[in-house]
């Protein structure tokens, strides 16, 4: 379908051709896009410079589950941004505690730990590695976390570690030891890899860069059951299949369970800010203490601001 481009005298547009010829010329190719260039959007269109509307099913990896440019995100954002941005946490700010409201989903996450884009994923293993040593008391250094074939869990090195996809592994070695891999949906082989030293099974309720895999019913439901008999935290990463993807809340809510440690992002800031979150109870996050974990963007009171409103969106 095509749109008449609103005229914009501040600058000369560039055809696209030009566009894509500019990027592949001076971007880094970490990635092959389709050569629609994105000049504004809303809702669920959105518009390439040559005035073509396009209907976005792909909703930016589930970061914009909200529908693009959401006006009540967008109105937190103008709001927040004219009080204050950043104040880093060696002070406190007003949104911090406001946002930690998405703690409630479920009466067994009170802790919330705010990090930004893939340090969720980093926060939740050093948490159950941390957790494994401290309270379940795991030989120092011998901390096993399970994942799952197909995975995807982001780009950290720590995580392509233990990627079953070659080309996410290929230059970025040595890698860190501590986790096996497991077919993903296979509830004996999760059986079978449990041992003392476990800490954690990490696993997508859903996986979507595999290509939108769904596990065998009852796999979660089944997976809850086994780390709970082994003290073994369950980890549910729900960074894509979360907040409201697949009809639910959360995509682990189909099974009715509740994990130990939940992670989120993506939909968290609806697309206006790389926001993300670590749930879990005061007993597992509580193995923090002050120095142990940080980060300068981490609580800040913009992306929790966004976050808070986002959620309720």
């Amino acid at each position: 379908m095509e749109e008449t481009d609103h005229e914009d005298s501040s600058r000369d547009p560039l055809p696209c051709q030009d566009l894509v010829d500019l990027e592949n010329q001076h971007g880094a190719h970490n990635y092959h896009p389709l050569d629609v260039v994105i000049e504004r959007a809303e809702g669920v269109w959105v518009y390439d410079v040559d005035g073509k509307r396009y209907l976005d099913c792909l909703a930016a990896y589930s970061a914009v589950n909200q529908g693009h440019c959401h006006p009540k995100i967008l109105a937190t954002l103008h709001e927040q941004a004219a009080k204050v941005t950043l104040t880093s946490r060696a002070f406190r700010n007003d949104q911090l505690p406001c946002s930690a409201r998405i703690s409630t989903t479920s009466p067994a996450m009170t802790w919330c730990s705010h990090e930004l884009r893939h340090r969720a994923v980093e926060t939740a293993l050093k948490t159950a590695r941390k957790w494994g040593y401290k309270v379940k008391g795991i030989p120092e250094g011998q901390a096993e976390i399970i994942v799952c074939s197909g995975n995807f869990h982001g780009r950290t090195i720590t995580i392509v570690g233990f990627s079953s996809d070659d080309q996410y592994r290929d230059g970025f070695g040595p890698f860190a030891p501590g986790f096996k891999i497991i077919p993903y949906g296979d509830i004996d082989a999760l059986r079978h890899a449990i041992t003392p030293n476990t800490c954690a099974f990490l696993v997508e309720p859903i996986q979507g860069e595999a290509g939108i895999q769904i596990p065998p019913a009852g796999f979660l439901r089944q997976a809850a059951e086994l780390c709970r008999e082994n003290r073994v935290l369950l980890m549910a990463d729900e960074i894509q299949s979360g907040l409201g993807r697949t009809g639910k809340l959360f995509a682990y809510m189909h099974e009715g369970i509740t994990p130990d440690v939940l992670i989120v992002g993506k939909a968290l800031a609806g697309g206006f800010y790389p926001v993300s979150a670590v749930l879990a109870s005061r007993e597992i996050l509580g193995v923090f203490k002050s120095g142990d974990h940080g980060s300068t963007f981490g609580g800040n009171p913009l992306g929790c601001a966004i976050a808070r409103t986002a959620c309720a969106s």
